[in-house]
């Protein structure tokens, strides 16, 4: 009787943990997975329809299961975070509210990238109230010099964030802390803002640039800012995605916009040994979805 109670009970704790961190956890061996993302924007549309259906998880319905399979999920987030963030529809000025913001955790977002061109769109109080949110709520960010490593399985996984979207002359200087990076780290990987919007194959300073950055240490480069795939490279043997395109986002208004592309890389240490990827559409505003085929 005893045991019953005590399997009931145990039982009852592991179905509340799971429903708070719903995160995979892979005991089998010491293969790592992350997850990269293209661009996340979850204002202007994307929140009208999370308030339209009244969930604020809205955006990530669809992929939540699919992000949460992962030790580390990484992704570009398009806006601030502002508590008091007013519904908005149009323009070029981004922000979301903190229900709507949660929709990150609960699709197992461990870090993002904040260098890009809207993360200052309300100025730097709205850039620090995002990283206090995020801070707050578990998920660490990058892209303002500063380096976060995630440790898994004894493997230091370090991450970067640059935009280059402004100007490109921080380049030499965003060179010299990848090296300084890559001394503290098993594996750097970077996640570069740049190139030209709605072009499917980058730019000379794209190519240029992510040559430079595997020189002095990168040992993966994921690019956004686009709203387009473009090309895939490999260089001295590591990869670079130049864009992933859009993954949560409200461009409706033609087919390239509603694709995006999601990898997922197996690490066993510092060495890939597998590397997926899978298409997404959003055929909803702001919901993606995995698709065999675009």
């Amino acid at each position: 009787m005893i045991s019953k109670l005590i399997s009931s009970v145990l039982v009852v704790f592991l179905s509340f943990f799971s429903s708070v961190n719903p995160k995979t956890v892979n005991l089998d061996n010491n293969q790592v997975t992350i997850i990269f993302t293209g661009d996340v924007m979850l204002g202007r549309s994307v929140m009208g329809a999370a308030l339209d259906v009244n969930d604020a998880f809205y955006p990530f319905r669809e992929t939540a299961d699919f992000l949460n399979d992962a030790d580390i999920t990484f992704v570009n987030l398009e806006n601030p975070i502002v508590k008091n963030c007013p519904r908005h529809v149009g323009g070029f000025k981004f922000c979301t509210s903190y229900e709507i913001a949660g929709g990150l955790k609960f699709a197992g977002v461990d870090i993002l990238t904040l260098a890009n061109n809207h993360s200052e769109n309300y100025g730097k109080q709205g850039l620090e109230e995002s990283k206090n949110y995020l801070s707050e709520n578990g998920i660490k960010s990058v892209g303002y010099g500063n380096l976060e490593i995630i440790e898994v399985k004894g493997t230091k996984y370090g991450f970067l964030g640059f935009n280059y979207t402004f100007s490109t002359l921080g380049l030499e200087k965003d060179l010299r802390l990848i090296k300084e990076s890559d001394a503290l780290v098993d594996v750097l990987i970077v996640a570069n803002h740049w190139g030209e919007e709605y072009k499917s194959i980058a730019n000379n300073f794209q190519a240029t640039s992510a040559r430079r950055m595997v020189d002095n240490g990168t040992d993966v480069v994921i690019g956004h800012h686009p709203h387009w795939v473009q090309n895939f490279e490999e260089i001295e043997g590591k990869p670079v995605y130049f864009s992933l395109g859009n993954f949560v986002f409200d461009q409706m208004w033609s087919e390239e916009t509603k694709k995006g592309l999601v990898v997922k890389m197996t690490f066993d240490g510092d060495k890939i040994i597998k590397r997926e990827e899978f298409k997404t559409f959003t055929p909803n505003i702001g919901q993606p979805e995995i698709v065999d085929k675009f």
